[in-house]
């Protein structure tokens, strides 16, 4: 993999060169329009507003919509002029308390790894930052944008993990509030039994998109019997308004004991058979979605 950006951490007089590395991917899978008699893939067009025609890429230009239908033009020269230099360094600010720092702020991970010449000071801000309880606030220039991260351990490594700006979340008082409900104690005491019977150890493998599977078993079969045609599936029941709480509560745990002694046996079974291997076009299916 190759790394997506190069540079160095740096606070007070400390230098660390480091690269990033996404720590995440996406496998959405990657659908093109195609005209329905020859299954041609169709292309979009840039097509201007007022009178529907083409417009070459040379006379498009970028604009800023200061008012309904008023535009100012930005050219290259413009936003060299408020362009952010690229230091190619994660300059910390400051180190603050992870647990002071709401979760929403947090937006998108990535590896660090030491470069040559590195590893000992990596090791010494990894090590410090663990028995700290602290991560670093810093500022970083990526692709020409200039974006708030932070610094964070994570098993024998160090983590960026790019934040949002405090003006970019909306603001809460936005959302309507939940109306003051006095709750009964015997409500409250079922409420947290439900919970306590549904709480295990934390395995994000037990976790699988189920959606994503589904449709890919669904695009295998397709492309094996292309004409064979698909049962529609039965509309759920809708829930009805809860009104007694406590019993739904309880039938909510009596169902959940049932799925995990259910849970339990199938499990147990899948275990003592042997995993089938996916087939040829499932995987092509996995390939192109992670490409």
């Amino acid at each position: 993999m190759r790394a997506i950006w190069k540079g160095s951490i740096s606070f007070g007089l400390v230098n660390i060169p480091i690269a990033l590395y996404p720590a995440t991917h996406t496998e959405d899978l990657k659908f093109r329009l195609l005209r329905s008699k020859d299954l041609s893939p169709v292309n979009y067009k840039r097509v201007a507003e007022a009178d529907g025609k083409e417009v070459p890429w040379d006379q498009i230009v970028k604009g800023y919509e200061y008012e309904k239908g008023k535009f100012v033009i930005i050219n290259d020269e413009d936003f060299k002029r408020v362009d952010i230099e690229a230091t190619q360094t994660v300059d910390i600010i400051n180190f603050v308390e992870l647990d002071e720092v709401n979760p929403v702020f947090f937006h998108k991970p990535y590896y660090m790894e030491p470069q040559k010449g590195g590893d000992r000071a990596y090791v010494l801000l990894r090590e410090a930052l663990e028995a700290s309880g602290k991560i670093g606030i810093a500022k970083v220039v990526i692709k020409t944008r200039q974006h708030l991260a932070a610094l964070k351990p994570q098993d024998d490594g160090l983590m960026l993990e790019l934040m949002h700006f405090a003006a970019e979340l909306r603001d809460v008082e936005d959302f309507r509030h939940p109306r003051e409900a006095k709750i009964a104690k015997k409500e409250l005491d079922m409420a947290k039994a439900l919970i306590n019977s549904m709480t295990e150890k934390w395995d994000p493998e037990a976790y699988k998109d189920d959606y994503r599977e589904a449709l890919e078993d669904m695009i295998e079969e397709k492309v094996k019997h292309p004409d064979k045609e698909v049962p529609k599936k039965a509309a759920k029941k809708r829930p009805s308004n809860v009104i007694d709480l406590v019993s739904v509560l309880q039938e909510s745990m009596r169902e959940g004991k049932k799925t995990t002694k259910s849970a339990k046996k199938s499990s147990s079974a899948q275990a003592a058979k042997k995993k089938p291997a996916k087939s040829a076009s499932k995987k092509r299916t996995r390939a192109r979605a992670a490409a």
